[in-house]
């Protein structure tokens, strides 16, 4: 069992604290934010303390990390936090539902799995990524670092995610496509080709919008 720390306050925040203490071996210690955003010193009735100052107040050699944050500026945010707190020190846990079908598949740190999400098997995840619920991952993937999928997206076999893409409630990817470094697939989009970086696909066949993905999200 390890002590863990959680960054945030908000939604996720609260989704990872209910499932960390009702499906894992972990024990959630205390929650850990921004200074600029700290209302009060507790949270969930446990410690809320300053992120600027966790490691002296919880440190690395006695507790674990994990920040499941939403994907905002596509995935960028999460990113900056997990590398801050592993600069501070810290391993970090992943939560994998006990209700999602992983197969024995390679999966990084800092990852929040929720049911229902199937990961067929031969296929890697690295770290940092979110997979909400009901998700179908294909055989012989890999979805790199950094990456948000939403909810009932199906990514078919042999695709490759680069880092930082995000994916829409019920979007689909065709086999054997390669997803290029911060592409957004918005909402019931479906996916033919490979895409370019920074791209923001919206539609059935999907089409390249002129903004790019990190100005839409």
């Amino acid at each position: 069992m390890a002590k863990v720390v959680i960054f945030g306050v908000m939604d996720t925040a609260e989704l990872a604290h209910f499932y960390l203490t009702h499906d894992s071996e972990h024990d959630v210690a205390a929650f850990t934010v921004s200074r600029e955003y700290m209302e009060g010193t507790e949270y969930k009735g446990l410690p809320l303390v300053a992120f600027e100052e966790v490691e002296t107040l919880f440190p690395p050699q006695e507790y674990k990390f994990f920040a499941p944050m939403t994907g905002r500026n596509m995935n960028r945010n999460r990113e900056r936090i997990y590398l801050e707190a592993k600069a501070k020190g810290y391993e970090f846990v992943s939560y994998i539902s006990s209700k999602a079908t992983v197969f024995g598949n390679q999966i990084g740190e800092n990852c929040f799995i929720l049911e229902d999400n199937t990961i067929q098997p031969f296929t890697t995840i690295g770290n940092n990524v979110v997979l909400w619920s009901g998700n179908h991952i294909g055989h012989h993937g890999q979805i790199k670092d950094h990456v948000f999928f939403t909810s009932h997206v199906v990514m078919s076999g042999h695709c490759v995610i680069e880092p930082y893409c995000f994916f829409g409630v019920n979007s689909t990817i065709r086999d054997y496509l390669h997803i290029a470094t911060g592409t957004l697939v918005g909402m019931a989009s479906a996916i033919y080709k490979d895409t370019e970086e920074w791209g923001l696909y919206l539609g059935n066949p999907a089409k390249k919008l002129p903004k790019p993905s990190y100005e839409a999200y």
